[in-house]
């Protein structure tokens, strides 16, 4: 593992974004990783993404997005999490954190400035080949993938699946578990049971219970899709 634990010291738990519940318990008690891939699965301002963007930048990736050894490359400040957030790492992984640029590895796509930084940084030597501006959305999430999902290092995704297909979502999840395998770290927020089921993956809920862990099958999310998919008027004649 490169990132084992992260963990916050004295936060005011009555200030945003401490007041989310996930957010909360990440205060008080750190969370741990203890695979090569973790999911954050929760509803919309869970803290989910709040908590990915936090890791990043506590890392040392753009927070704007983008990769490892060009932190500030936007110049946009960090949150108040990222900020604050504490990082227990192995002597690997605070060599990639730390130490000297060509070592650093990683990269954080944020879900909300994605497609900005990947316009900007198409054709810059060390990132990728060809022009997402010409691709679809989702063709320009797969070439960054192929590109700078490439080896081990710390990757931080934050709701990926919004420009992915079904079958491009496979792909993803073919590349997350070949990362895991040969010595990076990827962490996740997302809404996809698709992404959420990749082999030997850690996946921790984020709710107004907090932050649990929890196996796939009881994820509320594949819950709600089986029964959606079932049954879509079970759903439908509560809103039409």
């Amino acid at each position: 593992m490169l990132v084992r634990r992260a963990y916050v010291e004295n936060a005011d738990l009555d200030t945003w974004p401490y007041t989310v519940p996930a957010v909360t318990d990440l205060a008080e008690q750190g969370l741990t990783f203890t695979r090569p891939v973790t999911f954050l699965v929760g509803e919309n301002g869970s803290g989910k993404s709040t908590v990915a963007e936090a890791l990043a930048e506590s890392f040392g990736l753009d927070p704007h997005g983008g990769k490892a050894g060009t932190k500030y490359a936007s110049h946009r400040e960090m949150s108040i999490l990222g900020e604050a957030l504490k990082l227990s790492t192995s002597p690997a992984g605070q060599n990639m954190r730390s130490g000297p640029r060509k070592a650093r590895s990683g990269f954080f796509l944020r879900g909300e400035t994605a497609m900005g930084m990947m316009s900007a940084r198409s054709g810059w030597p060390g990132y990728w080949e060809g022009d997402t501006d010409t691709m679809s959305h989702g063709e320009g999430f797969l070439t960054v993938f192929d590109a700078m999902f490439a080896r081990p290092g710390f990757y931080v995704l934050d709701e990926p699946e919004s420009a992915l297909s079904f079958s491009s979502s496979l792909r993803l999840v073919e590349l997350l578990h070949r990362l895991g395998r040969t010595g990076a770290q990827v962490v996740c927020a997302t809404h996809s049971p698709i992404l959420a089921s990749t082999p030997g993956a850690a996946i921790y809920e984020f709710s107004a219970n907090g932050i649990a862990s929890v196996a796939w099958e009881d994820l509320l999310i594949v819950e709600h899709w089986r029964r959606y998919l079932d049954a879509p008027q079970s759903y439908l004649r509560h809103l039409l």
